[in-house]
């Protein structure tokens, strides 16, 4: 089974799957490869997260996109199938295993020469990026404690209307119900909402996707 949200039921989700871009063989397998993995497979996106990366990749002409936290390559596949001719998208991840799964799936749909994956902290990598603001789009879904950093070492290097994704904003509920004093990465992500929010640098909404994903836009 793949991942989903804690806000749908299974039938609502089916039908919210089918009703947007169909899955192929290589989506299938990478999902059924990642749910093998256990419990851990929950780091995967959601399909309907994928559909959403791919479309709004290709409505903004993304040729330079940053993703921080690959997994098993799910997120860094619907991105790269949306990028205009000729563009890249630079991966950070810290796990050679877990993205060998991504990379053999890549192959597999034909978008492994835009995709450049780095292994190692993410933070050090963003760091070394040039300085321009070039970056069309970035998504974040790595260690949720380190949100803030990702996104102040990408806020120069988007581009004026680039865009930033950050996903598990809604921590299952938990922003709103879980005890923050007890859980410290729910807690994390609640400042981190908080300060996105009020931040004067993007414009952003929050959307009940999967676990919650905000998008923000570059002032």
């Amino acid at each position: 089974m793949s991942p989903k949200s804690f806000l749908l039921t299974e039938q609502l989700q089916r039908y919210l799957v089918e009703h947007s871009l169909p899955l192929d063989d290589v989506q299938r397998s990478l999902i059924a490869e990642t749910a093998a993995l256990g419990d851990i497979s929950q780091m995967q996106i959601a399909p309907e997260q994928g559909a959403f990366f791919t479309v709004l990749t290709a409505a903004l002409g993304v040729r330079s996109a940053v993703e921080v936290g690959t997994f098993t390559g799910y997120s860094a596949l619907s991105i790269a199938r949306g990028l205009a001719d000729g563009g890249h998208l630079l991966c950070c991840d810290v796990s050679e295993e877990w993205t060998s799964i991504g990379r053999r799936h890549w192959e597999l749909a034909g978008v492994s020469d835009r995709i450049e994956l780095r292994i190692g902290p993410a933070s050090a990598t963003l760091r070394s990026l040039p300085a321009a603001a070039s970056i069309d789009l970035a998504f974040i879904d790595a260690d949720k404690r380190s949100n803030r950093d990702y996104t102040e070492q990408l806020l120069p290097r988007l581009r004026p209307g680039g865009v930033l994704l950050i996903d598990n904003v809604l921590s299952g509920g938990a922003v709103l119900h879980g005890d923050a004093a007890q859980d410290d990465q729910v807690a994390h992500i609640r400042a981190f909402n908080d300060w996105l929010a009020g931040h004067q640098g993007f414009d952003s909404v929050m959307l009940p996707v999967a676990d919650g994903i905000t998008m923000a836009r570059k002032r």
